[in-house]
């Protein structure tokens, strides 16, 4: 995990990167979830209906597809790591870039969809913790 934080202008200005990798991580993610269920009704007829025939062909394909998805999200996970912003839930498309106020670091919170970075928490607090950006918060300088 990098040790970079950022001001709220900087991480402002990364959002169209990183919704961009984020929105690839989510799409891997949802077909890694389709197939796995996919997956998981083949097992389960199989299961209910002994021997049964398959198209091997289709479920290799399928697979196939999955282990791609996998390294879909691990590779834009990682670059978004590398960037030293933390992705707290692939699910939502929740972000945190860490920022440093008055000697204390904090948070900047930015979830998919919402137009701008317009709330914080504390490092401890997480999502249900937000709170808006105040004026403290959006003149924080640069830490390091």
């Amino acid at each position: 995990m990098s040790e970079r934080t950022f001001t709220l202008q900087e991480a402002q200005s990364l959002l169209p990167v990183l919704e961009s990798l984020l929105q690839n991580a989510i799409d891997g993610k949802k077909l890694i979830d389709a197939v796995d269920a996919e997956l998981q009704e083949v097992v389960h007829r199989v299961f209910l209906d002994g021997g049964r025939f398959l198209n091997i062909v289709h479920l290799a394909r399928r697979k196939a597809e999955r282990e791609k998805a996998i390294q879909r999200v691990k590779d834009a996970i990682s670059e978004i790591d590398s960037i030293g912003v933390q992705v707290k839930d692939l699910d939502i498309g929740l972000l945190d870039f860490p920022c440093v106020v008055d000697g204390e670091t904090v948070l900047l919170c930015w979830k998919l969809g919402e137009k701008g970075i317009a709330h914080w928490h504390g490092v401890s607090e997480g999502f249900k913790g937000r709170k808006p950006i105040d004026e403290r918060i959006a003149k924080a300088k640069r830490a390091n």
